[in-house]
């Protein structure tokens, strides 16, 4: 693995990283000033996201690949659980953790991902419990429970239903992770990324169609909000997310990808005017400090093959 392509690497995952955080932000204010549901945005925003990766890559000359996915048994069984299991699951809790409470504290505890697949590995024996694993559960964990009791152990500073779906959309995170890696060894990122949004889209569908709303209702600064997060917050996140897993393991993916708290906590706070206590800053502090702790870590000699 060259240093170039783990150049290219952090660049993509830092990218989609910061529109991710930022998408966030975007969909609170539609929560909660516009009323919009979380099922229908989450419905759309993967729809249209989809289809719009699924073009992109047809019109990169990767047409062969945005079909011939599904004509292999096994990687379309594959894709159908990464976008509902994965795709899927990580939009929703992440969207309904933000209802409930506020997008910097959902996005940062989706944060317990790295730890969760810290874990999964040692557990599949596919790695050995290092000094920086052993400092990165504790910058996790302490982050965490800064975030969520603000200091004071006898109350949390959010309600509970957003540290439940928060801690939920870490599980789904770490998921999709892991889960993507032997998909796009075979297949473009745009295919993969693309086709399980269409995948969970429609699922969602299901539950609330997207048709379902009451267009005129909407105001001109809403469709700028919605396709926002669309176009940047999902994707383009996504998009560069799973992109980057080609040249870094997914660990350092899902620990770079740290900083999308830093973008989600800095609009939640500067545009939302969302108050934020000294201890939440203090875990916010310890979960941005991962992505410190791996920028320092030398070049990995070999990339990690992983399934679940």
């Amino acid at each position: 693995m060259n240093n170039l392509s783990r150049k290219k690497g952090f660049f993509f995952v830092t990218t989609g990283a910061i529109c991710w955080g930022m998408g966030g932000t975007v969909a609170q204010k539609l929560f909660q000033e516009f009323e919009i549901s979380v099922d229908w945005l989450v419905s759309v925003r993967l729809l249209i996201a989809g289809f719009l990766l699924l073009m992109i890559s047809f019109m990169k000359s990767n047409r062969s690949q945005v079909f011939g996915v599904w004509k292999n048994r096994k990687s379309a069984f594959q894709l159908v659980v990464f976008g509902i299991v994965g795709m899927l699951a990580v939009q929703y809790t992440y969207m309904t953790s933000i209802k409930h409470g506020n997008a910097a504290v959902a996005t940062l505890l989706q944060y317990l991902s790295p730890v969760m697949i810290i874990i999964y590995l040692l557990l599949r024996k596919q790695s050995i419990f290092t000094r920086q694993d052993v400092i990165t559960v504790l910058l996790a964990l302490g982050g965490c429970f800064f975030l969520l009791t603000n200091g004071s152990i006898s109350q949390l500073s959010v309600p509970v239903s957003a540290a439940v779906w928060g801690v939920f959309s870490g599980v789904a995170a770490a998921f999709y992770t892991l889960y993507a890696v032997p998909l796009i060894k075979k297949y473009s990122s745009l295919v993969i990324v693309g086709w399980s949004m269409v995948i969970g889209g429609s699922v969602m569908s299901f539950i609330h169609p997207p048709w379902q709303l009451e267009m005129s209702s909407l105001s001109p600064i809403t469709y700028v909000y919605v396709l926002f997060i669309i176009i940047f917050g999902t994707m383009f996140a996504f998009w560069f997310y799973v992109e980057s897993l080609h040249s870094l393991l997914p660990k350092e993916t899902s620990l770079l990808g740290s900083l999308e708290p830093l973008a989600a906590v800095f609009t939640t706070v500067v545009w939302l005017k969302e108050p934020f206590g000294f201890y939440q800053w203090m875990g916010t502090a310890c979960i941005i400090g991962l992505v410190l702790l791996l920028t320092r870590t030398k070049q990995a000699s070999s990339e990690t093959s992983l399934s679940v």
